[in-house]
């Protein structure tokens, strides 16, 4: 009994070891490698579905392992196996996102610019949504100058006056129209509450409404 198993190891040794490459691309019985205490490790054909690092592009048909072609690219789909339906379907789909010859694959975007007249018809409207609109804000008084007063009829003093900056900020936040401090004639800061009228300093290139002297931006400062 050990001499045939003795021999039969030799007879398959020999068997393995020369054959010709015609026989390699033949297929293999499992038996063999099983009688040698080897592991069959054929291959499968699998079509990408999309491009795999260090494995091909979409398309692609390429030799893996059956395990990671089930534990891997199967549950992701990124691969399907080569038989006819799916060959015919992924070659299918290549042609349709195929894109035609001569037809670049990224085109450059168009940047169409704002014409200069367009531009000036944003200032107008602007300029006409400060004129008319009126800036409300409300203001913590100083206590203690306001019973001071010599008289109730004294306008009450801030405890912070109104800068340009805070309100080129008011403007920006009530009205959505961005301007600098420098459009604002503001000698100095609005230190009391009531109503005022701050004039605007825009370009001269802005047509004034009819009966307009210049543009104002209408501001009241309540108490909070």
């Amino acid at each position: 009994m050990g001499c045939y198993l003795r021999y039969g190891r030799h007879g398959v040794n020999q068997l393995l070891r020369f054959r010709d490459a015609s026989y390699d691309s033949a297929a293999v019985n499992p038996i063999l490698y099983a009688s040698q205490g080897l592991r069959y490790t054929r291959k499968l054909q699998v079509i990408l579905t999309s491009d795999v690092d260090k494995l091909g592009k979409g398309g692609d048909t390429v030799k893996v392992a059956p395990g990671y072609f089930r534990n891997h690219l199967m549950p992701k789909l990124l691969a399907v196996p080569n038989i006819d339906k799916f060959s015919h379907l992924i070659s299918e789909q290549r042609k349709i996102c195929k894109p035609i010859e001569g037809e670049e694959e990224q085109k450059d975007v168009i940047v169409i610019k704002e014409s200069k007249k367009d531009m000036m018809k944003e200032y107008e409207r602007a300029a006409l949504r400060l004129d008319k609109a009126k800036l409300v804000l409300r203001r913590l008084i100083d206590v203690q100058k306001a019973k001071a007063r010599a008289s109730k009829d004294d306008p009450l003093e801030l405890r912070s006056p109104v800068t340009k900056d805070a309100l080129v900020a008011e403007v920006a936040r009530q009205l959505c129209v961005n301007i600098a401090p420098e459009n604002l004639h503001l000698p100095v800061p609005l230190a009391t509450l009531g109503e005022y009228e701050v004039p605007l300093r825009l370009p001269r290139s802005i047509p004034l409404p009819e009966g307009k002297l210049n543009w104002t931006l209408k501001v009241k400062i309540r108490s909070r």
